[in-house]
Formats: structure tokens, C-alpha cells, sequence
């Protein structure tokens, strides 16, 4: 579940990962962004780190932008970055989705992703 975040000055830091963030480097964005909790199954493509600017309680909370995960045979892209689309002026935010969608579209030709398993039941 989400919730509407506030419009704050943000780092996104991005997770070397092969298929989509590989040769991506750290950047800033403006942007509005939701807090989410997220399936400990999800393989965290990038992540933001709030400061307390906008509210003290945020500050330092690190939360994932970009994740991806398997469901099944197929695959599964999310991105919190772009709430409006001058966002995507952002270089590396753009360059991620771009990834991200073609990671996902690619489900039906390539095989799944082992790294990616489920975790429930486990102790």
C-alpha cells in the first residue's frame, strides 16, 4: 500500500544490477514520492534517501524507487520515479524506465530469472 509523499529534493541511489541499472550513476530528482512497502521478494532496483527538510520524521528514511520481481513466467517492472513528465528530463530516471520495460517485455523469450525466489514459508 502507498500513501502521497511530499515534494522534496531527494538522491536516488542506484543499484548496479546487469539487466537494467548496469553503467547508471547516482543522481538527484524533485519529485513527489509515495512510501511503499514492498514484497521481500522484489530484486530493489533503486532507491531514495529522504532529508528532513519537509518533515523531520523522513529524514534518512531510505525507500525503493524501482524494483523488480518474477510472477510466475512472467516479470514484473515498477518505477515511483515520474510523478509528472518533465521528471523524466532526469537522465538516469528515464534510462531506468526504458530498461525496466524492456526487462519486462522480454518475459515470453528468455527464461526466469533464478536469483528471484519466493520467500514466504521460509523460517
Amino acid at each position: 500500500m502507498g500513501q502521497h509523499g511530499v515534494i522534496i529534493g531527494k538522491r536516488e541511489t542506484v543499484l548496479r544490477e546487469i539487466k537494467v541499472t548496469s553503467g547508471l550513476k547516482d543522481f538527484h530528482m524533485h519529485s513527489e514520492q509515495y512510501y511503499v512497502h514492498v514484497d521481500p521478494n522484489v530484486k530493489v532496483l533503486a532507491t531514495t534517501t529522504f532529508n528532513g527538510d519537509h518533515a523531520w520524521w523522513i529524514d534518512g528514511c531510505v525507500i525503493p524507487v524501482a524494483w523488480k520481481k518474477m510472477y510466475g513466467k512472467g516479470r514484473v517492472f515498477y518505477s515511483s520515479l515520474g510523478h509528472v513528465a518533465k521528471d523524466f528530463d532526469v537522465p538516469e530516471a528515464l534510462e531506468i524506465m526504458k530498461r525496466g520495460i524492456r526487462w519486462a517485455a522480454v518475459s515470453l523469450y528468455e527464461d526466469p530469472e533464478p536469483w528471484i525466489n519466493p520467500v514466504y514459508g521460509q523460517h
